[in-house]
C-alpha cells in the first residue's frame, strides 16, 4: 500500500489515511467457514487473490485444529466432526448445534481425534456417510479413497454378526461398493448401519483414550437420513 501511494504521488509518500474494505464483505462471509475460526463480521483476506495455493492436507488439518480451539474458547461442551456437507447438516439438525460446534473433518478423522486427545471437549459426535464410517470402523484414520478402500470381506463378517445368512455375506464380500452391500442388508433386514456405527465408535474411543470425552457416532445416507448410531444418550432419529 505504501509503495502504491508513493508511486501515485510522484515518488513521495503522502499523508494519507487508508481504509480497506470488501463490498458486502459481512454478507459474503456468511458463505464461508470464517465464523468457525473466530473471524466474524467480514472476510479474511489472503494475499491478493484470497486463494491458498497449493491446497494441502496440512492446511486442512490445521483448520480443524483452529475450529476446535474456537469451540473450546467459546466454552462449547459438545462438538460434531463430519465427513461432508450432508452429514454436517444432518447432525446439526439432530442436536441443534451452533455453527462453531461443527468441525468439517472431511477425511482427516485422525487429525481431529489426535488433537482432541490433547485438547478434549466433554462431548463429541462423529457423523459421516456409510462408506467412510465403514473404513473408520475398520481402523482407518484417513478416510480418503487414495489411502485405502473398505475391506469388503471384513464388512461381510460384520454383517454376519448381525444375523446375515451366508448367501448375503458371500454377496457382500464380492460387492464393489459399500453402498451396494448396504442395500443388500437393508432388504434382508440386517442392521448394518448400526453395526458400522458400533465398530466406528470403538475406533474413535481407542484413538481418543485416555481423553475424558463422551462419544457417539451417527451414520447417514446420502439423503441425510440416519441409518445407524452408537454411543451414550443418543437422540431418537
Amino acid at each position: 500500500i505504501r509503495t502504491a501511494l508513493t508511486e501515485a504521488n510522484n515518488g513521495t509518500l503522502p499523508d494519507a489515511e487508508v481504509t480497506l474494505s470488501i463490498e458486502e464483505g459481512a454478507k459474503l462471509a456468511e458463505r464461508t467457514l470464517n465464523s468457525r475460526l473466530g473471524i466474524t463480521g467480514g472476510l479474511s483476506v489472503l494475499g491478493t487473490t484470497g486463494i491458498v495455493v497449493p491446497f494441502s492436507c496440512a492446511a486442512w488439518i490445521d483448520s480443524i485444529h483452529r475450529g476446535i480451539d474456537v469451540a473450546r474458547a467459546e466454552g462449547l461442551t459438545h462438538i460434531a466432526g463430519s465427513t461432508g456437507n450432508v452429514s454436517e447438516k444432518a447432525v446439526q439438525k439432530v442436536y441443534d448445534l451452533p455453527d462453531t460446534a461443527l468441525i468439517e473433518m472431511g477425511d482427516f478423522v485422525g487429525g481431529m481425534l489426535k488433537y482432541l486427545r490433547r485438547h478434549p471437549v466433554p462431548r463429541l459426535t462423529i457423523a459421516g456417510g456409510i462408506a467412510k464410517m465403514t473404513k473408520l470402523g475398520q481402523g482407518k484414520l484417513d478416510l480418503h479413497s487414495k489411502r485405502g478402500q473398505a475391506d469388503m470381506p471384513a464388512l461381510a463378517q460384520l454383517a454376519a454378526t448381525g444375523g446375515a445368512p451366508a448367501s448375503v455375506t458371500d454377496t457382500i464380500a464380492a460387492c464393489p461398493t459399500v453402498a451396494e452391500a448396504f442395500l443388500l442388508t437393508t432388504a434382508a433386514h440386517i442392521p448394518l448401519g448400526t453395526l458400522i456405527a458400533q465398530s466406528a465408535l470403538r475406533t474413535v474411543e481407542e484413538t481418543l483414550a485416555p481423553a475424558p470425552c463422551a462419544v457417539d457416532v451417527m451414520v447417514f445416507d446420502r439423503s441425510g437420513q440416519c441409518v445407524g448410531q452408537a454411543g451414550p444418550s443418543l437422540p431418537q432419529t
